[in-house]
């Protein structure tokens, strides 16, 4: 089902179709390489985890992708972890549909869905050198648990772990 957006040209919608897994791998790449400075290891790291997401979809997951003009533009997913715990993964917007709320807007219809099914915590982990998302994450109610530094992706990274408690 597609639900118009604010910009009435993006689209949002939750089934996988052919190319998906590597386009949105791709716009990670891109996006995150000139911005973030990482390596083409970063590709790997997003391309494994969404590839077995895309084979073992449960009724417990689901992908937002958003496109705009029928290309990719964005995407997120909830990954079911355990029974009580999700995963919220692969948070991305392409620069020319930042700041127009669609972020806030994937976020929050992720954690409908992680309460619509009756999650009890969801998780993500991000890195200290995206302040906006983490401003996001922080606004939803999402609190910082851990901060974990090392070289990962070409470079020396602070990853962080954010958590919520749903119940």
């Amino acid at each position: 089902m597609n639900k118009p957006f604010l910009d009435s040209r993006i689209v949002i919608r939750h089934d996988l179709r052919p190319g998906d897994v590597g386009y949105i791998t791709y716009l990670h790449g891109i996006l995150y390489s000139p911005e973030q400075g990482w390596d083409h290891t970063f590709d790997a790291y997003v391309a494994l985890p969404l590839a077995e997401f895309a084979k073992s979809q449960s009724s417990g997951e689901r992908i937002w992708i958003a496109e705009k003009d029928e290309m990719i533009v964005g995407s997120m997913a909830i990954v079911k972890i355990s029974e009580k715990e999700a995963q919220l993964r692969w948070l991305l917007l392409h620069p020319k549909v930042r700041g127009l709320g669609l972020g806030r807007k994937l976020v929050e219809d992720g954690l409908d869905f992680c309460r619509e099914k009756e999650y009890s915590s969801v998780f993500l982990w991000t890195v200290n050198t995206l302040p906006v998302a983490a401003k996001l994450y922080q606004s939803v109610g999402f609190k910082q648990k851990e901060e974990l530094a090392h070289e990962l992706w070409g470079k020396n990274v602070t990853e962080v772990i954010y958590q919520l408690d749903l119940k």
